[in-house]
């Protein structure tokens, strides 16, 4: 059976069977974030997809309503537009479970390049868009590489990396790697946004 096949029926059934079995785990989330802090309890904004297609990604609202959802990255849990319950989800990757909605309605897979930005798509070169010929994921190469830790030219490398490299294999790995590092509590927030740049440090929110 052809890989792409293999890989869309492993996505509808770990998203599928991950939205039946989390459902109270939503449903606490929703609650305890409308609780903690004004707004809608889930973040929708739209990203760049298979072929820089544009699609609306889901996410558990972790900063306050007010501020600008563009501006600088947070580099740390004590960032003030961030909720108490947003540290929380961002440090537990909790906030990123809706997008298992997003995986199953086939905008996402399980792994590949993290879905950025369609204003992002112009600062690449042709290597880096390699990375628009395969669906975005809830994981990949990068994450399990450094995540935090790299800058946006090694993150667009691994994604290229991905690109050229998938395979069963590679994506099982990188889902249990990717699990292994949530509960080690790997850092998500980004140290420095770019290695050749550091005036457009964090421009954008991951």
């Amino acid at each position: 059976m052809p890989y792409r096949i293999i890989k869309r029926l492993l996505d509808i059934i770990v998203s599928l069977s991950a939205c039946l079995i989390l459902l109270p785990v939503y449903v606490i989330i929703v609650i305890v974030v409308k609780l903690g802090s004004k707004g809608p309890a889930v973040f929708a904004q739209t990203r760049a997809g298979k072929d820089g297609k544009p699609f609306t990604l889901y996410k558990f609202r972790t900063m306050k309503t007010e501020v600008d959802p563009f501006g600088a990255s947070p580099k740390s849990g004590d960032d003030p537009r961030l909720t108490k319950t947003g540290v929380f989800l961002r440090k537990t990757s909790l906030d990123e479970l809706p997008q298992f909605f997003n995986i199953l309605k086939g905008d996402m897979s399980l792994v590949g390049p993290r879905p950025l930005y369609l204003e992002q798509m112009a600062e690449w070169n042709d290597t880096q868009k390699k990375r628009l010929l395969v669906k975005p994921g809830l994981t990949g190469l990068a994450q399990i590489s450094g995540r935090g830790e790299l800058t946006r030219e090694d993150k667009l490398a691994f994604d290229v990396e991905y690109v050229e490299k998938k395979s069963l294999s590679v994506d099982l790995k990188i889902i249990f790697l990717t699990v292994f590092q949530v509960f080690a509590g790997k850092s998500i927030y980004e140290k420095r946004y770019s290695r050749d740049d550091e005036t457009r440090r964090g421009k954008y929110l991951e």
